[in-house]
């Protein structure tokens, strides 16, 4: 197995999914990967596998023999190489002892140029002769078997087995005599099955290597944006069962000048099902409520919570002289003078997954502020208890909401003009909230976040769940550069 099939297959397994148990209590973001998902992976493992390991070119034989009635041969194997693979099955399974990925029943087909060269004490001066051969290995065997755990946050991969096996071998020349045919069969056959096993091994081993590194090389931390990253540092060993692979990350949003992750969010050792609603998808992604939490307490701390609105869509409401009638001191004191709204939260939203969707209750403060000779004059404050729901969906790789206003309480926390009649006030907020307050939330939300996924991949008719405290991302994977040419195929077909 070549480099290339190792890394898509293997990256695909321990990096896009996680597994079926939650291994430990702070890995904030886990998953399954399902039968659906492992014969993707195998599929793809066979595909990629062959398209790596055609053209691969094997070492230069050279062997010596008496042939009887014509002397010493000295005869040279060059430009080894595999020119087909045929695969008849395949597959991979996991278990405490580790992943183990098996070819089985493969047919290779080779090409090769011969040379020899004969000397005996009948002809002294040798002759010589160089021809084309090709090769056929039916019943090829190829198979490894890795393990995996946590170290310092990354993934560390160890190889404890692997191996080619060749089984029946044929070869047929392009010319040269019967003598030369038989002694490739009797004195070459073995060195061609050993330069076959010992290339394909080889190639194992330098995957392994590689994919090695790149795990070590995963970012512990994700940059969202100038506020926030995302720890997705592995959180405990890897655990693995006899159909999946059970891998947790921390998923906590933190601050920038932040070294280590905010405490105070804990959770019980839990199972996650792999159910997903009786649809058979490839993996499923789980989120705990904690993500969001952790998401909400960051951008609050870092004062990001805040907006100020000087346009309403009835822009007349920002001036004192269209509350005349409602607040007739803020009229009296400020005739006729422009106002802003300054919102901000009170404290960081809090948010909870229920078993229908994700509920948020939010507590802003609306300042009112008026502006007169190039002075901001704040002369009421108003808190505001918002209940809202979240709707939350799969934006390519990105998990995204969309808040819906469910109710809404008001309350005067103080007056400079005067006491305000509260009931006069609610249209206001109410108009406050649905055109600047909701959608402005909304579009800090459209943005979302990244799922954990390697690049080249992308999520494919994803599906939410919702189940306490767990938000639930059931999925099949495609490879994005497979769709790409999809796409170009069938718009090449329509033109």
């Amino acid at each position: 197995m070549a480099p290339s099939i190792i890394l898509s297959v293997l990256c695909l397994l321990l990096v896009l999914t996680c597994g079926y148990v939650q291994p430990l209590e702070e890995g904030f973001i886990s998953g399954v990967i399902s039968d659906k998902g492992l014969e993707y992976a195998k599929e793809l493992l066979i595909e990629k596998g062959i398209a790596s390991i055609l053209m691969l070119q094997l070492p230069e034989i050279e062997n010596s023999a008496q042939v009887p009635l014509v002397g010493n041969a000295q005869v040279v194997l060059s430009n080894i190489t595999i020119t087909d693979v045929q695969v008849n099955s395949s597959s991979v399974k996991t278990g405490e002892n580790g992943i183990v990925l098996v070819v089985s029943g493969a047919i290779v087909n080779l090409s090769m140029r011969w040379k020899y060269t004969v000397s005996s004490w009948l002809i002294p001066i040798g002759i010589s002769d160089k021809g084309t051969a090709s090769v056929k290995v039916t019943g090829m065997q190829v198979g490894l078997t890795i393990n995996l755990r946590n170290q310092e946050g990354s993934l560390k991969l160890s190889l404890l087995d692997y191996g080619c096996y060749v089984g029946d071998m044929s070869i047929k020349l392009d010319g040269g005599v019967s003598w030369l045919y038989q002694l490739l069969v009797d004195a070459f056959e073995g060195n061609i099955a050993s330069a076959i096993e010992e290339g394909i091994s080889e190639k194992i081993k330098e995957g392994i290597v590689k994919l090695d590194n790149f795990l070590e090389s995963l970012p512990k931390n994700i940059s969202l944006d100038k506020t926030a990253t995302l720890n997705v540092s592995f959180v405990g060993n890897p655990v693995l069962s006899s159909s999946s692979i059970a891998i947790a990350i921390s998923g906590l949003f933190t601050e920038k000048k932040e070294v280590l992750v905010p405490q105070g969010y804990h959770q019980k050792e839990l199972k996650v099902s792999a159910a997903c609603g009786g649809l058979p998808k490839m993996i499923k992604v789980s989120i705990h409520e904690n993500v969001f939490k952790s998401a909400s307490q960051v951008y609050f701390n870092a004062g990001k919570m805040q907006l100020i609105v000087d346009e309403l869509p009835d822009q007349a409401i920002l001036n004192t002289a269209e509350w005349r009638f409602i607040v007739p001191e803020l009229y009296k004191r400020y005739p006729n003078d422009d106002m802003q709204l300054n919102i901000s939260m009170s404290s960081p939203p809090v948010i909870q997954v229920t078993y229908q969707d994700v509920g948020a209750t939010i507590l802003v403060d609306i300042t009112i502020e008026v502006l007169e000779d190039f002075e901001v004059i704040p002369v009421a404050s108003i808190s505001v208890e918002i209940s809202a729901s979240c709707a939350v969906e799969i934006v390519g790789n990105d998990i995204v909401g969309r808040l819906t206003l469910q109710e809404f309480s008001t309350y005067l926390k103080w007056s400079k003009i005067g006491k305000l009649h509260m009931r006069l006030i609610q249209s206001l907020m109410s108009s406050v909230l649905k055109t600047v307050v909701l959608p402005y939330l909304n579009f800090k939300l459209k943005r979302g976040f990244p799922l954990p996924i390697i690049d080249g991949y992308g999520f494919q008719n994803a599906i939410i769940l919702y189940n306490h405290p767990w938000i639930a991302v059931c999925s099949d994977v495609f490879f994005i550069e497979d769709y790409y040419f999809g796409q170009q195929s069938s718009s090449a077909y329509v033109s």
